[in-house]
Formats: C-alpha cells, sequence, structure tokens
C-alpha cells in the first residue's frame, strides 16, 4: 500500500500558496496603483504666451512645456509675479501643433491626473488640445 500522504511534509503546501497570495497582491496593487494614475482629478484649460516646449528625458521622451500666464499690476508700485504653467504632451501631433505657436499666445485645454507613470511626463497636467486666438 502506497500512501504519499505520509511521506510529504506538514508545510509542504504552503510555499505554492505564498506565491500565489503574493502573486494575488502584487497585482491588485499594480492594478489599483494604474487605476489611481489614470484617474482624471480635473480638466480645464489655461491662456498665456507660451514660453517653451521641449522633448527631454534620458530613457523615456517625454514632451514638456511653460506657458507663463502672467502677473498683476496691483497698484503703481507693486507687481505680483508671473505665473508659469508647466505641463506634459503626450501626443505627437499637439507637441508639433505647439513647436508652431511657440512665443504666441495660446489656449491650452488639459486633464489633471492624480498621479502620473514616471514615464508618462514630468507634471500631473497632460495637454490635450491647443487654441490659438486671432
Amino acid at each position: 500500500m502506497n500512501n504519499d500522504s505520509a511521506t510529504k511534509s506538514p508545510g509542504s503546501n504552503k510555499l505554492p500558496k505564498f506565491l500565489a497570495i503574493s502573486a494575488l497582491i502584487v497585482i491588485v496593487g499594480f492594478l489599483l496603483y494604474y487605476f489611481i494614475c489614470g484617474f482624471t482629478y480635473s480638466e480645464g484649460s489655461r491662456s498665456g504666451i507660451l514660453t517653451k516646449i521641449s522633448k527631454k528625458g534620458y530613457v523615456f521622451k517625454t514632451y514638456e512645456g511653460e506657458i507663463n500666464i502672467g502677473g498683476l499690476y496691483q497698484n503703481n508700485s507693486t507687481i505680483v509675479p508671473t505665473t508659469i504653467f508647466y505641463f506634459s504632451v503626450q501626443d505627437k501631433k499637439i507637441y508639433y501643433d505647439l513647436q508652431q505657436a511657440e512665443g504666441k499666445r495660446v489656449i491650452v485645454y488639459y486633464k489633471q491626473v492624480f498621479k502620473n507613470f514616471f514615464w508618462q511626463g514630468d507634471t500631473d497636467y497632460f495637454v490635450y488640445q491647443i487654441s490659438i486666438p486671432k
């Protein structure tokens, strides 16, 4: 009579169960992080002078830009410093359109994500459309 259950050690089934639970935790954690990174926190538009648009990065090349929104004159002697809006672009066509508009007044439409992946861009603001006022 061959009794295999008598020859197995009592802890031999724990390792596959531990690996399965660990893999499940990693997968659920990644899916949760992916959901958080893709979640749109806010949407809106900003207008100003496009001062910079560039492609940068060592391994992951991203498109980054800056818009000078401007400052305000409070009275004759006080000026509120200019505000710079930093953004990222994922669409290559939008990047090329922005290159043509550098130095001009533009309106950019963006989505702000809760948290971005490091390969998506430097900011949490992603421009998906632009317009150039006449």
